[in-house]
């Protein structure tokens, strides 16, 4: 019964262009000089708001493009990376998976293939010449539009089908990604469900940070940002190209990849023998998978962050059971930041002048049975795949 609704709900919201609104939940939510939250304005965007937190979400790629939170002076900052019309996404030459959802598959599988039940499956190898997959190949879920299902003042939900065969990946897959604001809080939830054949499913949120909007004057970096991850002692062991050797590797204290022991600058370490190459090779920084250990997942967050200078803190909250953070190594300066961000000098976004944390499982773990990673596999007679995670906003005083 379950799989024939979500098949007709597929027919009814992902194959077509209608979009659906919850009736008279918008129309007190807007003002004269701002659009209905169930419409976009006319830079493409869908306005949530909710006590301390005001964010704007487009249909492509399911994204986040705003986020405001106040700082500690009450002055608003946008703090998420992404482009001020939404348009500009599909013309993006660099495509860095602002603020989207990847898919089918999130993060990299090693040689572009995978076995189910003894056949090799080879999926679009759209990295490092062809060696592997990542975020899902050259057409994955955050290159295509969505479909906006239901909209109120505070919640937004997105739909995708994703037909078998799409960039070599088995069977159709029917998501529904639902954003909601409550007070100082993001919450997300992504529910895929697999509706023909056996397929890899794992979903992440790409977004993006730098908590002072670009705009400290001391610094448009992200290594002053205070950074914590209190469960992961352990890491993934990646190669030269990032891809899993399947080795799980202990963060000693006081290490480079040690930000669980206690918080430290993000940029602390950058400086050591041991950051280079520790996000590849060439690379000196940070794009590693940390590993959640056991912890109260309502109360206790996987990874904090915080900017003494705006005094926002973000703390996050999931049950997934592995985190990526990538502290934006590959940036160069040619990125223009949003017309909220920046300052008047200041219009590009720096090496390390952001930070993506991504809430997901084990990568790669498809191909390395030994982690027992059965999650990562669904079929239609299997419960869906489902990603929550909460983003709680606050202030801190130095």
């Amino acid at each position: 019964m379950m799989r024939s609704l979500v098949t007709a709900l597929v027919s009814i919201c992902c194959l077509s262009s209608l979009v659906l609104s919850v009736p008279n939940s918008a129309d007190s939510f807007a003002t004269e000089d701002e659009p209905q939250a169930s419409k976009p304005d006319s830079d493409g965007k869908y306005t949530l708001k909710a006590e301390g937190i005001r964010a704007q979400f487009i249909p492509y790629g399911a994204s986040i493009s705003n986020l405001f939170i106040k700082d500690k002076h009450g002055i608003e900052r946008d703090i998420v990376l992404g482009w001020d019309n939404a348009t500009y996404y599909t013309q993006d030459k660099w495509h860095d998976h602002f603020g989207g959802v990847p898919g089918r598959y999130a993060n990299r599988i090693k040689n572009a293939s995978f076995v189910i039940d003894d056949k090799t499956y080879k999926v679009d190898a759209n990295e490092h010449g062809g060696l592997n997959q990542l975020h899902g190949g050259k057409n994955g879920w955050d290159y295509r539009n969505f479909t906006v299902v239901a909209v109120t003042k505070t919640s937004i939900t997105f739909s995708i089908f994703d037909p078998d065969g799409e960039m070599g990946f088995p069977g159709d897959v029917a998501s529904y990604i639902t954003y909601t604001l409550s007070p100082y809080t993001w919450h997300i939830k992504m529910t895929a469900f697999s509706l023909t054949k056996k397929t890899p499913i794992m979903l992440s949120s790409h977004v993006y940070w730098n908590l002072d909007g670009f705009q400290n004057p001391k610094t448009e970096l992200v290594t002053d940002h205070m950074f914590h991850l209190p469960y992961s002692g352990l890491r993934i062991g990646v190669d030269s190209i990032l891809i899993p050797t399947g080795e799980i590797l202990p963060n000693a204290p006081g290490s480079v990849n040690d930000y669980w022991s206690e918080p430290k600058k993000i940029g602390r370490d950058l400086n050591k023998t041991e950051a280079i190459g520790n996000c590849g090779d060439g690379c000196t920084g940070w794009d590693n998978a940390w590993l959640v250990g056991k912890h109260d997942t309502k109360n206790e967050p996987v990874a904090s962050v915080w900017s003494d200078w705006s005094g926002i803190k973000l703390d996050i909250f999931t049950a997934q059971e592995a985190f990526q953070m990538y502290s934006c190594n590959g940036q160069k300066g040619d990125h223009p930041l949003k017309k909220t961000q920046g300052l008047p000098d200041r219009r590009f976004v720096q090496q390390y002048g952001c930070m993506v944390l991504e809430v997901e499982d084990w990568i790669d773990g498809i191909n390395h049975p030994e982690w027992q990673r059965g999650k990562q596999i669904f079929g239609p007679e299997d419960d869906p795949y489902v990603l929550e995670a909460t983003y709680k906003f606050s202030t801190i005083s130095e």
